[in-house]
């Protein structure tokens, strides 16, 4: 995209807020970089250049603009749609891994070298995994600095920086601003009440338009009891993080979703954020997905009905996983029940002063030593539980934002008890694939015959090639026809 100069420029003179986060207006005359739809009054086209990434704005010398605070972009959609090496890089990177992990762990989970991944993300976004990571512990450290009280060395730990000094100067290079002037700017802005102590809140930017009725209400009616639940408007859940744990609590907003985190670590906050952001699929592009369905004459009406559906994720991929081979032939409550019982029995216990949250997920560690007489399963669905935990918990199975689709695709398919619906709803909700497609699954045909569209799976299948690459999202739309509490937000 930031190589088309004429499309950006017409994206930035008609202020299109679609293309947020896809690429960055840097303008030589003022050193500044905006996001598209910036409300300054545009530069004129010659002293305009464009970057993939903040990353690449700030390598080439430019600061962050205080008004439209490119920063705070959604993300760029082309990494969630993709599987590529530069596109699994980049979840990564937003995930944290290089501040953990260094660059020769991101290049080790995603099986190149370290030169060869510097070599891609370099050719692409004009920065490296390195600048990227700063680019990014910048933006966190302004969320901190901005919304809690904390003291400035903490705050500079907390975001990935190895030292005091190099956090401040990296905040006053990338926003003109010394820590305490952005605090200072925050504070006179600021009219939300006093936060909870330990507790951060924050906005989570989105594409509109965002329908959250399926959205929350799949992660509502699906709530697992002790690791989430809907209260008071806001779906919450435990988190297991690298450092911690943490609970969260997720409203939605019609600009944003409102975030409420309590972290034991505040060094998780980055790992937090992106993995909030991955389960309500907030970096779509709604209007390239639906514009793509509505092409379809059959699926226009419930696209125009209800614009903007996103794919319910997930904050832990192993976690989804087990959770799907317990939903395998079973209602929505029976699997949550089966659930329950695992996390009563192996979760880590938390302390929730605000709800009724009281356990983690247990990890697929945890679960690796499971008597299988304790599972109240068919005695086939006991074998594909173990073998699945054995798998992720001795790393054959690896399941995460590193993971190649079609590879782990091949792998669950080689376990037994793995089918196409169990594969496909992991490869759709867990890893990510906007393209993932059910088209067995017993709403989907269901819906499909209401309509007019082939009911059969191999009919449906060949009709939905037109579809491509957001088959996904097409089933989010034909799900909707139900009365399932599933598709709506709960009161």
């Amino acid at each position: 995209m930031h190589t088309d100069t004429e499309r950006c420029v017409r994206a930035v003179r008609s202020k299109d807020a679609r293309f947020d986060g896809v690429f960055f207006t840097a303008v030589r005359t003022t050193r500044i970089y905006c996001r598209p739809s910036c409300p300054a009054v545009p530069p004129k086209d010659e002293n305009m250049e464009f970057h993939p990434s903040a990353a690449s704005c700030q390598r080439a010398g430019f600061r962050a603009c205080k008004r439209c605070r490119p920063d705070t972009s959604p993300g760029s959609p082309q990494w969630d749609v993709r599987a590529d090496a530069v596109a699994r890089a980049m979840r990564l990177i937003r995930d944290g891994v290089v501040d953990r992990e260094g660059v020769p762990g991101l290049a080790a989970r995603l099986g190149y070298s370290a030169r060869q991944i510097e070599r891609q993300l370099l050719a692409e976004l004009g920065a490296g995994p390195l600048a990227l990571a700063r680019a990014q512990r910048a933006q966190t450290a302004r969320l901190l600095i901005e919304t809690t009280a904390l003291p400035m060395a903490e705050i500079a730990f907390a975001a990935g920086f190895s030292s005091v000094r190099t956090f401040n100067d990296t905040v006053r290079e990338v926003f003109a601003l010394t820590p305490g002037e952005l605090r200072a700017r925050a504070g006179r802005a600021r009219t939300a009440p006093a936060l909870t102590p330990g507790a951060i809140t924050l906005r989570l930017p989105f594409r509109a338009p965002l329908n959250p009725s399926n959205l929350f209400g799949h992660l509502a009616a699906t709530a697992v009891p002790g690791v989430e639940e809907w209260r008071d408007g806001a779906y919450r859940r435990t988190l297991a993080l690298p450092y911690g744990h943490g609970i969260v609590a997720l409203a939605p907003r019609p600009d944003h979703v409102l975030c409420r985190l309590s972290l034991t670590d505040p060094r998780d906050l980055t790992h937090a954020i992106s993995r909030c952001r991955w389960l309500l699929d907030l970096d779509a592009d709604p209007v390239a997905v639906d514009g793509q369905l509505r092409a379809d004459p059959l699926l226009a009406p419930l696209v125009d009905a209800g614009p903007g559906r996103r794919v319910p994720r997930t904050v832990d991929a192993a976690e989804f996983a087990v959770r799907a081979v317990l939903g395998q032939q079973v209602s929505t409550a029976a699997a949550r029940t089966h659930a329950a019982r695992l996390v009563t029995a192996h979760g880590v216990p938390v302390d929730d002063p605000e709800g009724g949250l009281t356990h983690l997920f247990p990890a697929p560690e945890a679960l690796a030593g499971l008597d299988p007489e304790t599972l109240a399963l068919p005695r086939s669905r006991r074998a594909t539980l173990l073998t699945l935990v054995a798998s992720l918990a001795d790393g054959s199975l690896t399941l995460g934002p590193e993971s190649d689709w079609a590879e782990a695709r091949a792998r669950l398919l080689g376990l037994p008890g793995f089918g196409p619906w169990t594969t496909e709803v992991i490869a759709m909700r867990a890893l990510g694939d906007p393209d993932a497609f059910l088209p067995g699954d017993l709403g989907v045909r269901r819906a499909a015959q209401g309509l007019g569209l082939p009911a059969t799976p191999a009919a449906l299948t060949a009709r939905a090639a037109r579809w491509r690459p957001w088959r996904a999202y097409a089933v989010q739309y034909l799900w909707a026809t139900d009365a399932h509490p599933v598709n709506h937000l709960p009161a």
